[in-house]
């Protein structure tokens, strides 16, 4: 597709001027029956499609989300089915999405180089069995008018005034006059390299209808039980022309009344002005010609549980009157658990709820105040998004943008798409964050057997290592970034040494590049990398090994020690001590951990490998603070961001980087463990007061499956029973102490 664009004019949409998404439309005649049509469509930032009146894209907020300097991505259709011989008509709605995301101001995206008004590049080929041939492409000969979305904007809403969808009418179809419309105008090609995008779409995952509606001031709060993300769709029956509804959507309640106070950003003077009005809120304006009258928002998604809902009549407030549309990427399961502890099961489910409503083309932190892809946030759920869903387009396409991120010193940011916030003078937000380029690509390998994308990213996790090295300290070690982010009781920063995090956990990523290296013959490489992890591990022992309590420089914090035992750094003699000073640790504070995102992926993990995977089902299942059961008793349904006891002190109540207990349950408590592509442990834990679990998990050779069973609690004999495809080596192991029926 030639990179050849167009736009309506050039009223660039901000917070106080607000600008209507462009309706595009090109009306074109065949003289022959269409047999064949490819149309390719870069519509930035999102767009609508249609075809002859009917409304064919993809899903919502096509195409993705990317820094447009870097890709502009692009779909194809096949649109055969949709032509005719005479009159045809394509139709084009454009949002503002990433290429105008000037609510997301905050990490500077209102100053990107890439901002201007929406744009069209298109190109639709059709041929005719006999050889006829016609080809259509974005220029003048588009046609175009205000449409009746009157303002739209990623992060913070949409207005729509369905009077003047009454006035334009069916304005994709043939026979349409559109002689009131003018002219596209040429528009400036973005500096992006056009890519076609191939991971799965955003679709609408299931409907849910209201628990609960209350009549407060001012207006009705919905209820829809569950925290996670997509719209609401309104449906208005007996609406007065020009009655205006607005719906403003919310995780939290504060003395009963939606409150957004964890979402807001402040810092700029026409945000604050316009919060109220601009964040979260999607306003309808009814046409009122009777009949049933229905919106569902294009150019927006919102994280929430609640929606609060103003211009509604008593007789118009019912559950049919707003409904949620969960929405996120299309993303086929491919694992699954399940047990006879509901906690758990709950635990589980919220944990799959957070990764869902954070995965939108790209995995986002939190759906709904900043919808930024954090990489530290999806580094450490790589392990059990991998155990739960196909991710591997998804992920691939992001890796490509994360590669285009990467600064000519080899240094990553810490989000991606960004442009240059979050880089901090080259050092990005520490290993931790920065090693997605590898934990993504590592995750890939070692559960899908992908070596295609070690080779896509072999280069850039060199160039990173060699880019690491040129940031350490006197004493050998790194220092820099974010650590053990958000321990327990802690609103911002971490409390583990950020050198002790840094150096193990950049000592894992060499260790990693080792054995991808590896896998695609780069020996050089992986000898490189060989001599950074040993280099870094001797460095760990030597600055931060105290040998005689064989503990690691901790502040307090069980993080090093955990991350120590995890990733190799004591010797296999030490282990045993270095384990008990662990456990002592967690005893002395009273049976709890007291790690942040690091330590908690590494704790419950080495529990169970020395022996104590009842104690860590215990931090996780007990009901009092901190644990994460006690979420679900202070009422969260997804995964909170921080281990705070407050409700309302917890900011985010919609993250996914804790979630890596889903990884834990399938591979502890079901005992179902891949070691690569083609070999699978099978370990059940019965634990607690468990009397089953089961899980399954879709190797690329079939499903391997698991379920173990016991009469009671206390019992000592189980009942396992398992299923492996063929070509796939499963050893069983049962725990210490229990033996097979």
């Amino acid at each position: 597709m030639r990179k050849q664009f167009i736009s309506a004019d050039q009223k660039l949409c901000d917070a106080k001027n607000h600008a209507p998404a462009p309706a595009l439309r090109r009306s074109f005649v065949l003289d022959f029956v269409p047999t064949a049509a490819k149309l390719e469509i870069c519509g930035l930032g999102f767009y609508a499609l249609f075809v002859n009146g009917r409304e064919i894209t993809k899903g919502p907020l096509a195409p993705y989300i990317s820094n447009l300097d870097h890709y502009c991505y692009t779909d194809t259709y096949d649109v055969a089915p949709y032509l005719t011989r005479g009159e045809n008509v394509i139709g084009v709605l454009l949002g503002n999405g990433f290429l105008n995301p000037f609510g997301g101001f905050v990490w500077d995206f209102d100053r990107v180089p890439w901002r201007d008004v929406p744009k069209l590049a298109l190109e639709l080929t059709v041929t005719g069995g006999g050889g006829e041939s016609r080809t259509i492409v974005a220029d003048p000969y588009f046609r175009t008018h205000p449409s009746p979305i009157l303002y739209d904007e990623y992060r913070f809403g949409e207005h729509y005034d369905a009077r003047m969808a009454q006035l334009l009418g069916d304005w994709t179809s043939p026979g349409y006059d559109d002689h009131t419309w003018v002219a596209a105008i040429p528009a400036a090609a973005p500096r992006g390299q056009l890519r076609s995008c191939t991971c799965e779409p955003i679709a609408v995952s299931q409907v849910v209808k209201p628990v609960s509606i209350t009549k407060q001031e001012g207006g009705y709060l919905y209820d829809f039980g569950i925290n996670t993300a997509g719209v609401t769709a309104l449906h208005l029956i007996g609406a007065s022309a020009g009655q205006e509804i607005r719906v403003t959507h919310g995780e939290v309640l504060r003395e009963g009344r939606l409150s957004c106070y964890n979402l807001k950003f402040g810092g700029r003077p026409e945000f604050e002005e316009g919060y109220k009005i601009l964040n979260y809120t999607n306003v309808y304006t009814a046409h009122g010609q009777g009949g049933a009258e229905d919106y569902t928002p294009r150019f927006v998604y919102h994280g929430f549980r609640y929606a609060f809902v103003e211009g509604l009549t008593d007789e118009q407030a019912t559950p049919d009157a707003l409904t949620m549309l969960e929405m996120h990427s299309d993303l086929k399961w491919i694992g699954d658990f399940s047990c006879s502890d509901e906690t758990v099961n709950t635990l589980y489910t919220m944990a799959r709820r957070s990764d869902l409503a954070n995965f939108y083309y790209i995995i986002t932190d939190c759906p709904h105040r900043e919808k930024n892809g954090w990489t530290g946030d999806a580094s450490m759920s790589s392990d059990h998004m991998v155990l739960m869903y196909d991710v591997e387009k998804s992920w691939r396409q992001w890796l490509d943008n994360i590669r285009a991120a990467q600064s000519p010193a080899g240094g990553l940011p810490g989000i991606v798409p960004t442009h240059d916030w979050g880089y901090n003078d080259g050092g990005g937000y520490g290993p931790a964050w920065d090693s997605v380029l590898f934990n993504l690509p590592y995750m890939l390998y070692r559960y899908r057997g992908n070596t295609d994308v070690i080779r896509e990213n072999a280069h850039a996790m060199l160039r990173y290592l060699e880019f690491a090295m040129t940031r350490r300290r006197e004493d050998g070690t790194v220092a820099y970034g974010l650590g053990d982010w958000l321990p327990v009781g802690c609103a911002n920063g971490y409390i583990a040494p950020l050198y002790v995090t840094c150096t193990i956990t950049l000592m894992d990523m060499a260790n990693k590049a080792v054995e991808m290296f590896r896998a695609i013959g780069q020996v050089h490489s992986a000898a490189y990398a060989k001599g950074i992890a040993d280099e870094l591990r001797e460095t760990i022992r030597r600055v931060a090994l105290d040998k005689n309590t064989m503990t690691l420089e901790h502040n307090g914090s069980q993080t090093p020690q955990a991350m120590g035992l995890y990733y190799g750094v004591f010797e296999p003699e030490e282990q045993g001590a270095a384990f008990a000073r662990l456990v002592e640790m967690i005893h002395a504070k009273g049976d709890n951990f007291d790690c942040g995102l690091l330590g908690l992926h590494c704790l419950f993990r080495v529990l169970s490998a020395h022996g104590e995977s009842e104690l860590a089902y215990h931090l996780i299942t007990k009901k009092d603070f901190p644990s994460y059961a006690h979420w679900i008793e202070t009422g969260e349904t997804s995964l909170a961001e921080m281990f705070m006891e407050n409700f309302l002190d917890r900011s985010s109540h919609n993250h996914h980087m804790y979630g890596d207990i889903a990884a834990w349950f399938t591979m502890t408590l079901a005992g179902l463990r891949p070691d690569s592509e083609n070999t699978v442990q099978i370990m059940p834990h019965p634990v607690g007061n468990l009397t089953w679990a089961q899980a399954h998990y879709d190797l690329p050779a079939g499903r391997v499956s698991v379920r173990w069973e016991r009469d009671n609690a206390q019992a000592k004999t189980i009942r396992l029973n398992y299923t492996v495809p063929d070509g796939i080596t499963a050893v069983v192991h049962l725990s210490e102490g229990f033996e097979m029926a």
